[in-house]
């Protein structure tokens, strides 16, 4: 792993605690992941998650090409699309193939337009990152052709299990 210096204060959520901090100008860094477009770092304060919008200030750092956006059109699998750039930034497995989607819904507005709404579920309660997953979540899809509303709910029912995670993120896991 390669250590980096923030070129300039970086916001930043502190893991797992998802507390908001500063990391100042200067301070080192080591990545320990890239998924989703968010950076997961390591610093002397510990493990941190710093938001796509941020990653600039990571001297060196080079964000991985990522699919190209959908050409206009909306679908359901824009949809899953989207969530499945989503990660909790301390595994390396989607949330969806994490088992943490419980519901999708999508309605047609009268503007012909899109309402969505997501039911997901957290791997442990009182995980302070989950609000921080969910809006990265609600992003993500309300950049979507023709989506009015995105509202993603965390759940507590049924209480995830293990046994949730799709075949894809098992063999990532080894399982």
């Amino acid at each position: 792993m390669q250590t980096h210096r923030l070129s300039r204060d970086c916001p930043a959520t502190l893991i797992p605690a998802g507390q908001a901090v500063i990391l100042p100008a200067g301070a080192e860094v080591t990545i320990t992941q890239t998924l989703g477009g968010n950076v997961t770092v390591r610093s002397d304060q510990g493990l941190l998650r710093i938001a796509r919008e941020h990653a600039g200030a990571i001297e060196g750092y080079v964000e991985e090409a990522e699919a190209a956006a959908a050409g206009g059109t909306f679908s359901e699998q824009e949809v899953w699309a989207a969530l499945k750039t989503c990660f909790d930034p301390e595994i390396p497995v989607n949330i969806v193939d994490l088992g943490l989607i419980y519901d999708l819904s999508i309605e047609e507005t009268p503007a012909h337009g899109r309402a969505i709404e997501v039911k997901m579920t957290l791997t442990a309660p009182g995980c302070g990152m989950g609000p921080v997953i969910a809006e990265d979540a609600r992003q993500k899809i309300a950049a979507l052709p023709t989506v009015e509303s995105a509202k993603v709910h965390i759940v507590w029912d049924p209480i995830w299990t293990p046994q949730m995670i799709s075949p894809e993120g098992r063999k990532v896991l080894g399982l």
